[in-house]
């Protein structure tokens, strides 16, 4: 059987399934044709049914994909629908040939390619109307179809034969135990024909079965009720149904759904569009390839290569759901069937994935061991490294308190002083006649103020000498800070002649680190800054602190005015036994960048334009400042 043999009816959906492979058959092509040159190629794709057919369709995008794809986009594709099942009468068919004579006139198609036997009759009888000259492929039906319709000898065809034998054969090694056979067929001419063909290619088939029972000239209803009756050991081969007893047309794949439904056996048969509508399977061709390869045979035309006819193998293909469904073994299908909806086991889908997760993990665990390692060796390096870092920081410490010693002690000296003062005259006041209480009151209250100013300095040497083995992490304003660094070194301050200036903006900037050791940056910075106007005049010595926003970010400046750091040095500044002093270690600026850069800040240095240098130390805003702003 043919898919050009189904003259005029509705196209089942399963006519032009899909060709696997083609192969060079007996009939010769015509001489070579002249290739187009100098312009785009003209296709005509004539259609025997309507466009509602899904196998003629889905053949039609395959053969435009394969001619798109080849030509890089540079073709002229055209497709009519005959319309040939609704209207075969000859005057709706010569109609027709005027019409496309008239409407493909000024553009004359190169290649006309007639999908159906139908088609192929339509065009070679007015190919001097629609397109005189053209080179004409033929698809769709068999050899002996194009021998019975006198195919001319200068048409190509890409044949295709469908053969119910291989079909029933594909059922009986699934069901080798099965002793009825049953053949659906419809009441059109093309399902009688059909019919025939199948009594005469099942005729010593069937003699391996108690019964064999041809269902025909049925209506659907007694279809669906005969089916639903068979008994469990049978073999249902469904063949076409266009038109049932009573003339109702249908396409072939809906009406042998209504029959698969609620069969009480297998049904099989061989079309791939009759797959998703209850078939187990069949020996078939498929209709995608046969457009493709249809589209070669145009394009070799178009080049003006030879070309010979083409026959389209057939494959067998099955449906895993039928197959559960019936409880058919995978195992008795023919070698090659394409298995439609087979679920794969999580092996067979994902071995490849399997394999590679499964080397992933295990290099994955090595390299975590080796992590883990790695880790645990890093964190007792940056233990190390924190344990050194507050030692250097201790000892700067009390190098600054040595440094700030004689001005600390004359500086705690003026409190004491005036404790013992004041103390000596309440006692002068206590031993008079009449005691002044006011007086003796007041006196009080300046031991009480001067006994904590000499406290808060004691407690800040105290932070000053004190030695930790962590880092002590707060929130704290770095105005307070600086505020608490001036108040420490005012008196050295005082002592060398230095005026100390401060300018801060009216809100909080509220940092995360260790107090005591932004302290000891600034102090750092601020005996470094002094050192640095020695030479200068003594009415001219400022040492300037400044705090604000700068990026984001809080910043302290500490400016000198002192002659500033050379350009050559700057860039070395910070690196550690860098001194520009004589009695310097060149550990100060060190230490200071360390410790800024513990809690994520920056420092930097350079020159002021006045004169004199200028350090920046930034360090992030804590997140109360980040929401506050």
């Amino acid at each position: 059987m043919g898919l050009g043999e189904w003259s005029g009816r509705l196209s089942c959906t399963a006519c032009l399934l899909a060709v696997v492979a083609l192969i060079v058959s007996s009939r010769q092509a015509s001489p070579t044709s002249i290739a187009i040159v100098d312009r785009v190629p003209r296709v005509l794709v004539l259609y025997p049914y309507d466009e509602r057919i899904a196998a003629t369709t889905t053949a039609g995008e395959a053969l435009r994909s394969r001619l798109l794809e080849a030509t890089n986009g540079k073709i002229d594709l055209f497709s009519e629908f005959l319309d040939l099942s609704r209207f075969p009468e000859g005057d709706h068919v010569a109609r027709m040939a005027r019409y496309l004579g008239g409407k493909y006139a000024a553009r004359r198609p190169d290649v006309v390619v007639a999908v159906g036997r139908e088609t192929a009759s339509f065009i070679v009888a007015n190919r001097g109307t629609i397109a005189p000259g053209a080179k004409i492929v033929a698809a769709g039906f068999g050899t002996a179809t194009a021998e019975k319709i006198a195919l001319p000898d200068d048409v190509i065809g890409a044949f295709s034969t469908f053969n119910i034998l291989k079909t029933a054969e594909m059922a009986r090694g699934l069901q080798p135990d099965a002793r009825h056979l049953y053949i659906v067929g419809g009441s059109s001419d093309f399902d009688r024909s059909w019919l025939t063909t199948a009594r005469a290619d099942l005729k010593q088939f069937s003699k391996s079965f108690d019964t064999t029972t041809y269902l025909e000239d049925l209506t659907i209803d007694e279809f669906v009720e005969r089916a639903s009756r068979v008994p469990p050991d049978s073999i249902i081969l469904a063949l076409t149904v266009f038109k049932d007893r009573t003339g109702r047309n249908f396409i072939p794949r809906d009406a042998i759904r209504q029959i698969a439904a609620t069969a009480s056996a297998p049904v099989y048969g061989p079309y791939q569009t009759y797959i998703d509508h209850g078939v187990v399977g069949g020996n078939t061709v498929t209709f995608d390839a046969l457009g493709r390869t249809v589209g070669d045979l145009v394009i070799a035309s178009i080049a003006g290569k030879p070309a010979s006819d083409l026959e389209a193998p057939q494959t067998y293909i099955a449906d895993a759901r039928q197959l559960r469904r019936w409880g058919l073994a995978e195992k008795d299908l023919p070698p090659g069937t394409v298995q439609m909806h087979r679920e794969k086991s999580l092996w067979e889908e994902h071995w490849v994935i399997l394999v590679t997760v499964s080397g992933l993990l295990l290099a994955q665990a090595s390299i975590i061991s080796v992590l883990l390692l790695e880790r645990r060796r890093r964190r007792d390096a940056e233990r190390s490294a924190q344990l050194h870092l507050l030692e250097a920081v201790h000892l700067n410490q009390s190098a600054t308190a040595g440094a700030l010693s004689s001005s600390i002690a004359h500086e705690l000296n003026q409190p004491l002083s005036a404790i013992r003062n004041n103390a000596e005259a309440a006692s002068v006041l206590l031993r008079s006649a009449n005691p002044d209480h006011d007086l003796i009151q007041q006196i009080l209250l300046d031991i009480q103020e001067d006994d904590q100013r000499a406290g808060d300095i004691i407690s800040r040497m105290r932070g000053l000498l004190k030695k930790r083995n962590e880092i002590d992490w707060q929130e704290f304003d770095l105005n307070d800070v600086t505020s608490s660094a001036i108040h420490i070194i005012h008196g050295e301050a005082e002592r060398r002649g230095i005026k100390l200036t401060s300018t801060q903006p009216p809100g909080e900037l509220p940092v995360r680190a260790d107090k005591v050791h932004v302290q000891q940056v600034i102090l750092n910075l601020a005996t470094n800054a002094m050192d640095a106007m020695l030479n200068a005049v003594p009415a001219g010595r400022t040492l300037t602190f400044a705090t604000g926003l700068a990026n984001e970010k809080a910043e302290l400046r500490v400016s000198d005015t002192g002659d500033g750091i050379p350009e050559e040095r700057l860039i070395r500044i910070f690196e550690p036994f860098y001194t520009t002093k004589q009695a310097g270690t060149g550990l100060g600026l060190s230490i200071a960048r360390a410790i800024v850069e513990t809690y994520g800040g920056t420092i930097c240095a350079g020159n002021c334009p006045e004169g004199g240098a200028v350090f920046r130390v930034a360090l992030p805003l804590s997140r109360r400042g980040e929401q506050s702003r």
